[in-house]
């Protein structure tokens, strides 16, 4: 018989489960490491690095996985390398760049982690880090591009006016994803009043963007009379500028955070801020200050249609057939995902259909289809042959890279389809009902 004199217990003995072994750890850094993160920099903070429990849950949902099978191309591979730069045996030499320039941020992970990471957070941080490695030329013509031309509105009305001219010297992937500017030669009215005998129910600014200007102001001018054909007053402030959200994204987060707080002193007075361009709206819902930030299309499902709104039938013959397609903060940041669909199934004469795994990255990602075109290339071609299988001849994106992209990925098919922002469907169903009308 065993008796408790057999294994006797010290008198200063811890409470069982209490003491890890000499020399182990669960999390954190080991006594006498430093952090190898460059000083001075914004680094991912230890208490969301800490957050990661290594679950694996999000390794089926991220894309550069699925593309490649490489745990260092997983969210949780990602962190894990985070984590050896934190605990100061690693540093943010150039694989650790590597590995954070290859991830989308398409947050994907953030939606399936039961542990809430902040996955982007951590990723616009690790970015920070990595900038400063990069060659000078590289620094350079990224700080042109990023600080210089997207928050100047003329150098930029400049880079597209002369795009048809400069277009056959561009390299051949920016050629295909460069689009044709639309209505740039006309401008957005300061402020635009509901029709007559519509009761007002209140001011909205319309951030106007800075590719989505130049690039889709089609979309800005439908969204102004969508706007005001529901009772809005849309104001549309001169001295805005770009919303910061791709500096932020590219190592450049004091930019990316500095432009946002000058959009929200602009701002200042309005009820809400419209945005309808999805990444734009994620970075501002992001930022504090400033009137409410809201993506066009859950606007006007959250608020109603105003009363006597009605919508005509887009055309006479077969459904228009649409396929929607989810740009990635719009579902993961903004979590809108119904809202647009059940506007546009009120539309007469048009058939939505969903696409294939379509909630996956379509590889546009800010500058990603840039910087990263094989990777890119593979989920663009990826997506593109899940719209063709809709045998939709509409596309509706609400975000511009994802709109370039998708038109990119369409023609390399040979497939015939126009993408459109699905509030410009909205604008063609309300002019219907208006020519009707007269």
């Amino acid at each position: 018989m065993v008796t408790p004199h057999d294994h006797p217990v010290p008198e200063a003995a811890a409470p069982l489960g209490t003491v890890l072994p000499p020399g182990t750890r669960f999390i954190g850094r080991a006594d006498g490491m430093t952090p190898g993160w460059i000083p001075g920099l914004e680094a991912p903070a230890d208490a969301d690095l800490d957050s990661c429990v290594a679950c694996g849950l999000c390794l089926p949902h991220c894309p550069t996985y699925r593309l490649s099978g490489e745990e260092a191309m997983s969210p949780r591979g990602r962190i894990a390398a985070m984590r050896a730069v934190a605990d100061g045996i690693a540093t943010p030499d150039e694989r650790f760049a590597e590995l954070m320039d290859q991830c989308l941020a398409c947050r994907a992970c953030e939606d399936v982690c039961p542990s809430h990471v902040p996955f982007g957070r951590m990723m616009e941080a690790s970015r920070v880090q990595i900038e400063r490695q990069r060659p000078a030329p590289a620094r350079m013509l990224r700080r042109l591009g990023l600080e210089a031309l997207l928050p100047r509105k003329k150098l930029l009305w400049m880079a597209a006016a002369v795009q048809p001219l400069v277009r056959p010297f561009l390299p051949r992937r920016v050629r295909a994803l460069a689009p044709r500017p639309s209505a740039l030669f006309s401008r957005l009215p300061r402020t635009t009043e509901p029709p007559a005998g519509t009761a007002v129910r209140g001011t909205v600014a319309l951030l106007s963007g800075c590719v989505q200007d130049r690039w889709f102001r089609s979309v800005n001018l439908a969204t102004i009379r969508v706007l005001a054909a529901n009772g809005w007053r849309v104001s549309v402030p001169r001295d805005q500028s770009c919303c910061g959200a791709l500096p932020a994204h590219n190592g450049r987060l004091e930019t990316g955070r500095a432009l946002a707080a000058h959009n929200a002193k602009v701002f200042t007075g309005a009820d809400h801020v419209i945005v309808n361009a999805a990444g734009c709206a994620a970075h501002l819902s992001e930022q504090s200050g400033g009137p409410p930030i809201h993506e066009v299309m859950a606007f006007l499902h959250g608020e109603g249609l105003a009363p006597g709104v009605m919508f005509g039938r887009l055309n006479r013959g077969a459904p228009l057939r649409v396929a929607y397609h989810d740009a990635c903060h719009a579902l993961r940041v903004l979590k809108i995902h119904d809202e647009p669909r059940e506007l546009l199934r009120r539309i007469p004469g048009l058939e939505l259909v969903e696409i294939p795994d379509g909630d996956r990255c379509c590889g546009a990602a800010g500058l990603y289809n840039i910087t990263q075109p094989e990777l890119s290339g593979e989920l663009r071609r990826q997506k593109a042959e899940a719209i063709r299988d809709t045998g939709a001849t509409t596309i509706a994106s609400a975000n511009p890279g994802c709109t370039m992209q998708l038109l990119a990925g369409l023609r390399e098919l040979g497939v015939q389809a126009q993408v459109v922002h699905p509030v410009e469907l909205l604008d063609r169903a309300f002019t219907v009902t208006m020519t009707a009308g007269r």
